[in-house]
């Protein structure tokens, strides 16, 4: 089946003022945030596909393997290629345990996508994210609040925010816990296949506010998008993919400018989150801060 890049390949060459932007798109700029850019973006920021091509001529290490055909895809991609991404942020501090990437992308419509990364591969970002299991906010969720409030202060108009993995949490919780006045700006926010909140950030006025606005994707099998809590309602994608490796949002399959949707999960993730919610309810927070640092 169609995934991604058949989406890339197949429909790249419609501009949004002929196609408007749609959940695929969400997840292919969320995963422009996992890009290696780092010392490549000016201050006013650089068109997609100037970008693309300075990663194909360096060649920098790649957090994920599958960057590889991503890049050139969008390169080559006239729907992309003229998008300006701006801010470029890549912060990791071992001392605080903080793992946070950024990106804004100017769409060319008036609009502006915020789009974070996920947990990449350094040891602090796992740590981090296993934080989330006692501790809210975790320095990331701050930092990422603190990116979308200074972006939506810089630029005017309407804002879309969105992630992969953790990043789909940041987002989430960017939204909710800006300043109200801005907040208002947020047209969506995309969380594709990334981890809820405690029931006691569910339960506060500023997620509430928000809610509505959430689109939570996940695969399938999904494992770490069931997580925690999540107040909203889910849209399970068929995955090219099977069990914990649906995670990878390429592998999400498309049909012309939709996912393939189902009704269900797997009793893999079924089995999984029952396990999972069983496991960390029976422990209380010094617990989970132990098996965490020993883990």
């Amino acid at each position: 089946m169609a995934n991604v890049f058949d989406y890339l390949d197949w429909r790249g060459d419609l501009t949004l003022d002929l196609v408007p932007l749609c959940d695929v798109d969400a997840v292919v700029l969320s995963r422009l945030s996992y890009l290696p850019l780092d010392g490549l973006v000016p201050p006013e920021g650089a068109p997609v596909v100037a970008l693309m091509r300075q990663l194909l001529t360096s060649k920098p290490p790649l957090l994920l393997p599958e960057d590889g055909r991503f890049i050139p895809a969008l390169a080559a991609s006239q729907r992309f290629c003229e998008m300006r991404i701006m801010d470029y942020v890549n912060q990791i501090d071992l001392e605080s345990q903080t793992q946070f990437a950024a990106i804004t992308v100017a769409l060319g419509d008036g609009r502006h996508f915020v789009a974070f990364r996920g947990t990449d591969g350094t040891l602090v970002g796992w740590k981090e994210d296993f934080n989330m299991a006692f501790t809210c906010p975790v320095p990331a969720q701050r930092l990422a609040a603190h990116y979308a409030a200074s972006a939506m202060l810089r630029f005017p108009g309407e804002f879309l925010l969105g992630g992969h993995s953790k990043g789909g949490n940041l987002a989430v919780y960017a939204a909710a816990f800006c300043p109200a006045a801005l907040q208002e700006r947020i047209a969506a926010v995309y969380n594709n296949d990334g981890p809820g909140f405690s029931r006691k950030i569910i339960d506060t006025a500023e997620y509430a506010k928000v809610a509505d606005r959430i689109k939570t994707i996940i695969p399938e099998s999904s494992v770490v998008g069931i997580m925690l809590e999540h107040e909203e309602k889910f849209t399970i994608v068929k995955s090219t993919q099977k069990g914990l490796l649906q995670h990878d949002g390429f592998s999400w399959e498309v049909l012309g400018t939709h996912f393939i949707v189902t009704e269900e999960r797997t009793q893999y993730s079924e089995i999984s989150d029952l396990a999972l919610k069983t496991w960390i309810n029976d422990m209380d927070t010094e617990e989970r801060i132990l098996f965490v640092d020993t883990l």
